[in-house]
């Protein structure tokens, strides 16, 4: 089922390969996930800027990447995720949900379909750091017999560096062995970074543009250098997960935790994009969860995920409530001062009556009432 050899033991604590940088460049470095990861390194809306404006470097090698590989994977992973897998062409990324069997999202992972350069094709899955061990222990649960199929969990073994921002294209370009430029958006190649072998996609969580790269962990050190003194041109900088909160909330991507758990469906999360709901032979897709998405999708989603721009300066947090009338009506789920905006902005989850975009409603701020209108999403949209 699984290879056991090339499972690396997961500890508390764990360090990325760039920890010792961090801490260099004098980042703040808190526990996420069971990981050490920087925070901020000067300020969290200097990184943010710089993102929006520039370009920028983050470590993001917390994130959990599974391998499958053997001829059962498509259909595995198409079972076990909510979008179709088995028509990905090679070097294609799809943004999909893992869900239970009540319609709950279990995680939202990317999968890519992918080739090395002698030919072997193979899926990987990004999922979340907070995720990884739940998801391994699921995929495991729901494993058919003999399937042809093996998983390695790659997550200890490498690293996965985010480079976004409107420079970012031009930052990596010199340095890979395809042309960037002309890959489309979720797409992504087996490839070379300085005769480095390395994964490259046209992906991330900002809501600029930009790549990931997976790369070997041993190489790590020596590609981020190689990255620094393309981008010196840029004046490139590293950000931490604090940017990348603000960044992802202001492009309105979801937080698992936060915007998504297994108490929420992809419906009302407004995901329905990520749910292949007919196969390719026009035939209704099967998949784990989509019984119970087809009963939410006959009688109608009951809430749904919105955006709120508030009025003053203070920004709403995860917890507060959000009210109609003197009445509260939902939570906030995460919520922010805008640095691109400059507004404080919000998501939340209220019943559907009370979704529409310029609607007028308060969220409670430490006893507070503070009037909000619904927005709708993204906040922020790049040009």
């Amino acid at each position: 089922m699984t290879d056991e050899a090339a499972q690396p033991e997961f500890q508390d604590d764990a360090r990325t390969a760039l920890y010792d940088w961090h801490v260099e460049k004098g980042a703040r470095m808190v526990d996420f996930a069971g990981w050490q990861m920087p925070i901020q390194y000067a300020s969290i809306v200097q990184e943010h800027e710089a993102t929006r404006k520039n370009v920028t470097l983050f470590d993001v090698s917390h994130m959990g990447r599974l391998r499958f590989n053997g001829e059962g994977a498509a259909s595995l992973l198409d079972r076990l995720l909510t979008r179709s897998v088995k028509d990905m062409q090679v070097g294609q990324v799809r943004y999909s949900l893992i869900c239970n069997h009540d319609g709950g999202i279990l995680d939202d992972v990317l999968v890519y379909h992918l080739e090395t350069p002698s030919g072997s094709r193979y899926f990987l899955l990004v999922v979340n750091a907070s995720n990884r061990d739940k998801i391994v222990n699921w995929i495991e649960a729901q494993w058919p017999d003999q399937a042809a199929v093996e998983l390695c969990d790659r997550t200890l073994e490498t690293s996965m560096l985010a480079i976004q921002g409107p420079n970012a294209i031009e930052t990596v370009a010199p340095l890979l062995n395809i042309n960037v430029a002309e890959m489309k958006y979720f797409r992504a190649r087996v490839t070379h970074q300085m005769n480095k072998p390395c994964i490259v996609s046209r992906t991330g969580y900002t809501g600029e543009d930009g790549v990931e790269l997976i790369i070997r962990g041993d190489q790590t050190n020596h590609i981020l250098q190689n990255i620094l003194a393309a981008g010196r041109q840029f004046e490139i900088s590293p950000a931490g997960l604090g940017a990348r909160d603000t960044l992802r909330l202001e492009s309105a991507m979801p937080l698992y935790g936060h915007e998504l758990d297994e108490q929420t469906n992809p419906l009302e999360a407004g995901l329905g994009f990520a749910v292949t709901w007919v196969d390719g032979e026009g035939n209704t897709r099967e998949f784990i969860g989509s019984e119970a998405l087809a009963e939410v999708k006959a009688q109608g989603v009951q809430r749904q995920r919105i955006g709120l721009v508030m009025d003053g300066r203070r920004a709403a947090r995860e917890g507060y409530g959000v009210l109609a009338e003197g009445q509260e009506i939902g939570t906030i789920t995460s919520g922010t001062f805008s640095p691109t905006l400059q507004q404080p902005v919000a998501m939340a989850y209220v019943p559907h009556q009370f979704a529409n975009p310029g609607q007028s409603l308060e969220v409670d701020i430490r006893g507070k009432l503070i009037p909000a209108t619904v927005s709708s999403l993204p906040f922020y949209k790049r040009t």
